[in-house]
């Protein structure tokens, strides 16, 4: 255990400011990292039977509900002017292993044990998901890609372009890299430039057809990069970050004409209630930065939703909106596994191809599980689930799961060695829906995405499909995998018998391509909506109806910027920060 702390210590470079405090002229490692990050249980409110009044350390300017990809920068932003609290459901990145290394990804999503930085869900199509639950959010369980939004997102969201191109390099400048192409993304980038994906646009973070080289959050020695690091922005006097904070509500005041929110109700991680106070100066707010599975979820538990899925689960209704968890989205994708009988090297996402189709090619290699990986939990998150997505959906309960779990626990040892090879559809048209189970803010809510239900998206991914079959049979992948040309249909066959989600499959069917995009759909983790523009909050986040309550994440999204999402969400973070401090301060903002 000593040397794991000396060896994280060095890797991250702290500095003794931020990451150390004075003992008797001796420094002590700090796993926080910065001074302002504590547990939640350190909160002085009281326990549930009688919550603190005085507002002496309850009482804040800004209660941000989620440390994740959009309400750190958010949060460090704010903090140059205004006491913020940050309440996070889950710990730090920092020490995290699973999270702070390019060969552990594929582990931090398989680990489905209550103390993982990802907590697994399965959609009700069929397809297995996850959502973050760490500080840093998404950016501490994806696959590092960084590429910004097109000017056409940004003028769709109503927003003022100048501030956004500000807003992107004060991400950059702290956390985004130029990755080291491997052999296998080099491949990737000569095939796809030969099957007509042009021009070869270089690196950039710029969103432009073509094919290009993107900007990642792991840097050249792999280690990963996370919106937690924005933290350094911040003002140490103004903010406070609880982690193992589960927020159980928003609390309101209905006395008057309109909802005004004065703070919420959080457990820590000993189970213990608190009550964090809002100033009741004139601009405090709570911000729910939750996510779009996590946002629309609490403002369900604390009042606001469909009033009948409020009152079946007998919560008391504060404002009737039918529209909160409706218009939800997930960028499907689709895979093509592609066998070498070269090395693999493990790389994610670094080169992608966007294509006039409206899809994006991507491809990650070299994730199997090693010997060390195996004696993490796993459950059904595991690539090996063949077995278990055998079983009957009617018959996949909890307790078939966990005996999934036991049995093959010690047992999954990948011997795939080749790449994967994903297509992203980009402006699905297919949407779905988000429902509570229970009460319990710790359990995932339902889902339903609906993947190719509007027959424009089948279509598109059938013509997607086409396209990489072209890419993996281009000459330059068969000079690089060393295989011979394999028929297309039989690569088709081995990603359906892969099982890579629980629907029902058509084995004997690899010549249809429409079907292929059934059988193999998977999330590439881009889902959005939930709390959309105009139907929950206004074109500035406000929740409609109610006062003090602003959402800032990707439940507003109606669609999944750029290639991939989380430079947005960080931009928007830093981008909403300051439009917020400008509209409460002026001139004498400072940002």
């Amino acid at each position: 255990m000593a040397l794991k702390l000396f060896l994280f210590a060095l890797l991250l470079c702290l500095p003794a400011s931020l990451s150390s405090t004075a003992s008797k002229g001796k420094e002590k490692f700090n796993p926080y990292r910065y001074t302002f990050i504590d547990k939640a249980s350190t909160f002085s409110s009281s326990s549930s039977s009688s919550f603190s009044s005085n507002g002496q350390d309850s009482s804040y300017d800004y209660i941000v509900i989620g440390g994740g990809t959009a309400g750190c920068p958010l949060a460090a932003t704010l903090s140059q002017n205004f006491n913020v609290l940050v309440l996070e459901r889950g710990g730090v990145p920092f020490t995290n292993a699973n999270v702070s290394f390019l060969r552990n990804f594929h582990i931090g999503l398989a680990d489905t044990s209550a103390t993982s930085a990802s907590q697994a869900f399965v959609s009700t199509d069929g397809v297995y998901n996850a959502r973050a639950r760490v500080l840093g959010g998404g950016s501490c369980i994806n696959a590092g890609f960084y590429s910004r939004a097109d000017d056409a997102f940004v003028k769709r969201a109503g927003w003022d372009p100048k501030l956004v191109k500000e807003s992107y390099p004060w991400v950059e400048r702290e956390i985004v890299h130029q990755p080291k192409l491997t052999l296998w993304q080099k491949a990737l980038r000569d095939s796809l430039l030969e099957v007509g994906v042009r021009p070869f646009n270089g690196f950039t973070y710029d969103h432009v057809s073509g094919t290009k080289i993107g900007g990642t959050i792991f840097d050249r020695f792999g280690r990963r990069h996370t919106s937690a690091e924005l933290l350094a922005y911040a003002n140490p006097q103004k903010l406070r970050v609880l982690i193992y904070a589960t927020v159980q509500k928003i609390v309101f005041d209905t006395s008057g004409t309109r909802p005004r929110v004065t703070g919420v109700i959080f457990k820590d991680e000993n189970g213990n209630q608190h009550q964090a106070l809002l100033s009741n100066r004139k601009g405090s707010e709570v911000i729910l930065s939750s996510g779009a599975m996590g946002s629309p979820q609490m403002l369900m538990l604390s009042g606001i939703g469909p009033k009948k899925e409020l009152q079946r689960l007998k919560i008391p209704v504060v404002l009737e909106n039918e529209h909160v968890g409706k218009g939800m989205a997930d960028n499907p994708m689709n895979t093509i596994l592609v066998p070498s009988k070269a090395p693999i090297e493990q790389s994610l996402i670094q080169t992608v191809g966007i294509t006039k189709l409206g899809v994006y090619i991507e491809a990650s290699t070299g994730f199997g599980q090693s010997s060390q990986s195996i004696h993490t939990h796993y459950g059904i998150m595991s690539g090996k689930n063949e077995l278990f997505s055998t079983i009957p959906t009617k018959q996949r309960k909890p307790e078939a799961t966990q005996a999934y779990t036991r049995r093959n626990k010690y047992q999954l040892q990948e011997s795939f060695n080749g790449s994967f090879i994903l297509e992203k559809l980009a402006y699905p048209l297919s949407r779905g829906h988000l429902s509570l189970v229970n009460t319990n803010v710790d359990d995932n809510p339902s889902v339903t995405f609906n993947y190719f239900k509007h027959p424009v998206d089948l279509q598109r991914c059938v013509e997607a499909i086409r396209l990489v079959s072209k890419v993996v049979t281009s000459k330059r992948y068969l000079n690089y995998t060393q295989c011979e040309k394999e028929n297309v249909h039989k690569m088709l066959s081995l990603s359906v018998k892969a099982n890579i989600n629980l629907r029902p499959k058509q084995l004997n069917d690899t010549e249809s391509m429409a079907q292929f995009c059934k059988d193999t759909v998977v999330t590439i983790w881009h889902y959005h909506g939930g709390c959309l523009v105009g139907k929950v909050v206004s074109p500035n986040r406000k929740v409609l109806g109610v006062d003090r309550l602003r959402v800032v994440d990707g439940s507003t999204f109606d669609e999944s910027p750029g290639t991939n999402p989380q430079a947005t969400l960080m931009m928007m973070g830093r981008y909403m920060g300051v439009k917020i401090l400008r509209k409460r301060l002026g001139n004498n903002a400072g940002v």
